[in-house]
């Protein structure tokens, strides 16, 4: 190869060269933040939610699976009611004997009414012979006690239909618990998420507070990142961030601080270099916004590394790579 030839590809080579380092260059000034933006490195973090049952039982169904989508009020496991269907049985034939012993109390109630009005009549009736000396004093007394008795014995009998509401109330009272101890045999969704872990099988006995799974929280998606002491101290409550995830990095998400820790303290080992970890840092909670999010988030998993940007300052724009659009227009 002669000179020449040399001399065009070592020029060749410079040129693309200083190519590559002019479009390095302008792509690292491109992503440069200016100062009123802070970030910190942190990993998507989402609220867990156990579903645990209030009563033992053997599990019946299972409906969701791990990693399954659920709503709001989704039935996802069901308890075996055999044992609860045959109580409730047994507990509305004690209100119907209930209300039977009620009948036949207000019955005894009417027979002494009757025997208290016979009372009185004999009693009255009674103190005019012995007025005219018809009848002894023993005789008179003993229709005066015949009155008192029969008193004492309706007011029992009244007190008997009384215990019979009470009777009636408390196995009512009974039927419905029971009904309820059915229907939260019965698991529902508490919120619209993920199903993280299923901890149970069909035929499985559980007992109660048993966690049967865990839910992810998509709406309650988060980064928690720590900040210096100069930078934390300018960071406000609802003060607008942004998420970038490396699995998405071409999609910023919409934020905001929701948390600012009011004591600093050492940054954990796995978030910075030995040196950052040697300051006091504050730890800063960056929330994603869904009111503004306009993408599908249901991909998001738990455990994503990526960086959370703050806007210190509202009236500095976004940079280009951390703006969003929603509606086609882009979000100040």
């Amino acid at each position: 190869m002669n000179k020449s030839i040399l001399k065009k590809v070592f020029l060749g080579v410079l040129i693309v060269g200083g190519f590559i380092v002019y479009y390095m260059m302008e792509n690292l000034n491109s992503n440069q933040l200016p100062d009123a933006f802070v970030f910190g490195n942190g990993r998507l973090e989402m609220t867990e939610v156990d579903i645990a049952t209030k009563y033992p039982g053997r599990v019946k169904e299972v409906l969701v699976q791990e990693g399954d989508m659920v709503s709001k009020g989704q039935l996802m496991a069901k308890l075996d009611t055999k044992e609860l269907e045959a109580k409730l049985k047994q507990t509305k034939a004690m209100v119907e004997q209930a209300v039977q012993q009620k009948e036949y109390a207000k019955a005894i109630v009417a027979q002494r009414k009757s025997e208290l009005l016979l009372a009185k009549k004999n009693l009255e009736r009674s103190k005019s012979l012995y007025i005219n000396k018809n009848i002894s004093l023993v005789q008179l007394q003993q229709d005066e006690t015949k009155l008192i008795s029969s008193n004492a014995a309706l007011e029992a009998a009244k007190a008997q239909v009384v215990s019979a509401d009470a009777s009636i109330e408390a196995a009512k009272a009974q039927v419905e618990t029971i009904k309820v101890n059915i229907e939260e045999s019965n698991l529902f969704a508490p919120i619209e998420g993920r199903v993280l872990y299923k901890l149970v099988e069909p035929g499985e006995i559980v007992g109660s507070g048993t966690k049967l799974y865990t839910l992810l929280d998509l709406s309650d998606t988060y980064m928690t990142i720590f900040l210096p002491t100069a930078d934390a101290g300018r960071v406000a409550i609802n003060t607008q961030a942004r998420i970038v995830v490396d699995a998405m990095p071409n999609m910023p998400i919409p934020a905001f601080v929701s948390f600012v820790s009011p004591e600093a303290q050492f940054t954990p080992k796995e978030i910075e270099t030995e040196k950052e970890r040697a300051k006091l840092m504050f730890r800063i909670k960056v929330k994603v916004d869904f009111k503004m999010f306009n993408g599908g988030f249901k991909n998001a998993k738990s455990g994503l590394p990526g960086i959370s940007y703050v806007r210190l300052d509202d009236s500095t724009p976004w940079p280009n790579y951390l703006q969003v659009k929603k509606n086609n227009k882009i979000v100040p």
